[in-house]
């Protein structure tokens, strides 16, 4: 269902069929009189709008099954890049050698605690938080957290030849 103009259509089917049952149980309960229309045309007005009100319950059933699907596919391909986004992690730690304790505060400034969050969490100084960033920026030759966070953005962003790859600008 990816045609707008179908989706559109069908929708202002609905309304107008919605609409058609709405009017005609508020004339009654409202005592309005209108010429009576031949029986002939009048079922085939209820015909069409019952059958717009179902063309509208399939399409709505077809989309959120659609929905539903994507919804999946999409937290599929998060948790993938969750986990490769963690062996990445993991990778890069082992290859500087850092130290259990430099990992910790390594993942930490990577997901953005500030140093005293980080000494707070792991029950240190900010001294020693300092420390072992400095330890930690040194060994992945970064002169800060930015520059340690665009590492690993970098490699996420690479296809599997090692070239860059951004978004597809088109698609938005």
């Amino acid at each position: 269902m990816k045609n707008p103009a179908l989706i559109l259509a069908i929708f202002l089917l609905q309304a107008l069929c919605a609409v058609f049952f709405v009017s005609d149980i508020l004339s009654s309960l409202i005592g309005i009189t209108t010429k009576p229309l031949p029986w002939q045309l009048r079922e085939f007005m209820e015909v069409w709008a019952a059958l717009g009100l179902v063309i509208g319950l399939v399409l709505g059933g077809v989309m959120l099954r659609v929905a539903i699907k994507a919804r999946r596919a999409a937290e599929q391909r998060l948790s993938r890049a969750s986990g490769a986004f963690m062996d990445l992690l993991a990778a890069s730690f082992d290859d500087w050698a850092l130290t259990p304790a430099e990992k910790d505060v390594a993942l930490f400034a990577i997901k953005g605690l500030s140093t005293p969050e980080i000494a707070s969490l792991r029950n240190t100084s900010e001294g020693t938080v300092k420390a072992q960033t400095n330890a930690i920026y040194r060994k992945a030759g970064v002169s800060g957290r930015a520059q340690l966070l665009s590492l690993f953005i970098d490699d996420l962003l690479r296809d599997e030849a090692g070239t860059l790859r951004l978004p597809d600008q088109s698609a938005a």
